[in-house]
């Protein structure tokens, strides 16, 4: 059982058999009365994003998921499908479940799967990943002193803004919350 009290971002609970992730939340006390907490949680099966009041001490329990290792095949605009390491068995996942994190996700590579009652409802991505720059905009002379950042597109299409000496071929690490790059790998 989880308590409001240890309520923290990210953390998944389960509120009428439904799946939550907890975007964010905030512990209120005013004058008389018990502590609420004020939540923002997100339908990890829907999408969809609500706002909602609990009484402090309040307890839910934890979601029933599995997680299991899985290797990214290919997609085919609508679904991406992954591969069980173990079983060889086939899932696959609509671009609307995976969101930005398609941007992420690399041929052949192994990520953990999220799922919910049998069900694959979401990729786990490590904290950042390492891709090839395969187009950036030429750096311009005396723009180099300055903090200037340029736009560069990875392999997997996705546009960063890096550094001006950033090129074509070179390889960068990505932080996967936010996008931004890090470093040179």
């Amino acid at each position: 059982m989880i308590s409001t009290s240890d309520f923290r971002k990210g953390m998944r609970i389960a509120i009428e058999g439904q799946p939550y992730w907890i975007i964010d939340f905030q512990h209120v006390k005013m004058g008389r009365g018990g502590a609420n907490v004020k939540t923002k949680l997100k339908n990890i099966k829907t999408g969809q994003v609500i706002d909602k009041t609990f009484s402090g001490g309040e307890t839910f329990d934890e979601p029933d998921f599995e997680q299991k290792q899985m290797q990214y095949m290919y997609n085919d605009d609508s679904d991406w499908f992954f591969m069980d390491n173990k079983t060889y068995d086939q899932v696959s996942i609509s671009k609307d479940k995976l969101e930005d994190n398609i941007w992420y996700l690399k041929e052949n590579e192994s990520y953990s799967i999220l799922f919910f009652e049998g069900e694959p409802i979401q990729v786990d991505l490590p904290s950042s990943v390492i891709f090839e720059v395969i187009e950036a905009e030429p750096a311009i002379k005396g723009d180099t002193v300055t903090n200037v950042l340029k736009s560069a597109k990875v392999e997997t299409g996705l546009e960063v803004k890096v550094p001006m000496f950033v090129k074509e071929g070179d390889r960068i690490k990505i932080d996967t919350r936010d996008g931004k790059y890090i470093e040179r790998a």
